[in-house]
């Protein structure tokens, strides 16, 4: 049992990391929403936006407080330690930062134009999915260059606030059921969608010996995760698409995947899950976070509405209607619940033992 003292030295350290963090993205998106602002003020040929209705920012304010006091209460009962997040030297931030504004002019001028097809082209039409060659976010190069995967995690985080890692270490939890008592040398987790490898590092950090496999589209995504998770031993990268996990039958005890649903049209959604299904062995756990969906939160219903028609995100208006449970029902994984995140929430599935 931890003593007061000790109690005290966690809180202080888990302060310490996170909160300058969050002041550092809450500014980075105070100063993006001014400019965007003021680029649609000169811009007198843009046409009106559609605006959501307004939202009461004391309550946004106060679910991330609770997301935080979340993540230190998993913190405080040993699931997992004080956090690191990697985010890298104050000139990696101050770059990243730079790389971030660099591109908002952009993003703004494909947003006004609603270009979200530049990365489909004759080199890359074919080699992968159609729905994947997408400027989602209006960002440039979508998901396949080093430089969109050098801004990604910025854009999340100025996105939510600085939240998006909190809201990814909410996995771990039930991870942590499901691995209570077992020899973490001899279990196998894979990672599908896993991006730059911000999960994966969470994961590594609750359980160092876990050997992990990451799966993602993009080889740029897959170049920034291997250079971000080479701290850690027993972690593999592949280059796949979750619709055809490159393994065989019943190979791993855990899969999770953060923040990719919602990216895929409906019936890439029922393939993966049916995927997820074939890959995890008997008693294994799915578990995914992603959007809060329709209704979950009904005070964040308008902005959920909203988020599609701003960001370019085409699958997102069917992803908050899907109905998971049903969806995992018919491919033998039972639902076990869902706990929501701020805007996020974490679903969990077990298949049979």
């Amino acid at each position: 049992m931890s003593t007061p003292l000790a109690r005290l030295g966690t809180r202080v350290a888990y302060a310490a990391t996170q909160l300058p963090r969050l002041a550092w993205y809450v500014g980075h998106s105070y100063l993006t929403q001014r400019l965007a602002q003021a680029a649609r003020g000169q811009d007198a040929a843009a046409p009106p936006q559609r605006r959501a209705r307004p939202f009461d920012q004391r309550r946004l304010y106060a679910d991330m407080t609770e997301l935080l006091a979340q993540d230190l209460a998993n913190v405080e009962a040993g699931i997992y330690p004080v956090p690191a997040d990697h985010d890298g030297s104050p000139a990696t931030l101050l770059r990243r930062s730079w790389l971030f504004f660099a591109d908002l002019p952009d993003v703004e001028a494909r947003r006004r134009r609603n270009a979200s097809r530049e990365v489909l082209s004759e080199q890359t039409r074919g080699r992968r999915p159609d729905y994947y060659l997408r400027n989602f976010h209006f960002q440039s190069g979508g998901w396949l260059t080093q430089e969109s995967a050098d801004r990604y995690d910025t854009q999340v985080e100025v996105l939510f606030k600085g939240t998006a890692n909190a809201m990814r270490r909410q996995a771990l939890p039930p991870l942590h059921e499901a691995f209570a008592g077992r020899d973490q040398r001899g279990l196998r987790l894979l990672d599908i969608g896993c991006g730059t490898g911000r999960l994966l590092d969470f994961i590594k950090q609750a359980w160092p010996r876990l050997p992990v496999t990451g799966l993602d589209l993009s080889e740029a995504y897959l170049c920034h995760a291997r250079r971000h998770l080479r701290r850690w031993s027993r972690v593999g990268l592949v280059v796949g698409n979750a619709e055809a996990i490159p393994a065989p039958a019943e190979s791993f005890d855990a899969i999770t995947s953060t923040f990719m649903l919602h990216e895929l049209p409906p019936d890439a959604r029922r393939t993966v899950i049916g995927e997820c299904a074939r890959v995890l062995r008997p008693g294994g756990r799915l578990v995914l976070v992603d959007s809060l969906q329709r209704g979950d939160e009904p005070d964040y219903d308008a902005l959920l509405e909203h988020f599609p028609q701003h960001y370019h995100e085409p699958y997102f208006a069917s992803y908050i209607g899907e109905n998971f449970p049903a969806i995992a029902r018919a491919r033998d994984l039972a639902h076990r619940r869902d706990e929501k995140a701020f805007v996020s929430k974490v679903m969990v599935f077990d298949k049979a033992a």
